[in-house]
């Protein structure tokens, strides 16, 4: 796949990794699992900062999701230690930094490019 493609693919999903940053999510990563996965193009996994700050990301990435008329999932949404949103293309972890070291998906989805985004401050 071409560094083009990839971009592309990357900036498909733009608009929900801004609203995650925009929200203070840490440790912002997207992986590309087309290549090693048959249930999901995509992980977008973030830390929440504080539980408030988890329902915060949760609530801002359905309102985006609702905004732009795409179906999802939501599990674990009264989890303290982890989100998901599920559109079937990608799917949204919103993990506590103790459930995001529990759970290791960086290191079982290790095959799959991983694009880390800065933490804004």
């Amino acid at each position: 796949m071409s560094s083009d493609e990839n971009s592309r693919f990357i900036d498909k999903h733009m608009p929900i990794i801004e609203v995650l940053r925009g929200k203070h999510a840490l440790d912002v990563t997207f992986m590309d699992l087309r290549s090693v996965s048959g249930f999901t193009d995509a992980f977008i996994v973030v830390s929440a900062r504080s539980d408030i700050n988890a329902r915060t990301l949760l609530e801002a990435v359905t309102d985006k999701l609702d905004e732009t008329g795409t179906t999802y999932k939501v599990e674990g949404a009264e989890s303290v230690r982890w989100k998901l949103v599920d559109t079937g293309d990608v799917v949204i972890h919103i993990f506590s930094k103790t459930g995001r070291e529990f759970y290791k998906l960086e290191r079982l989805w290790g095959d799959a490019p991983i694009t880390t985004f800065e933490d804004e401050e």
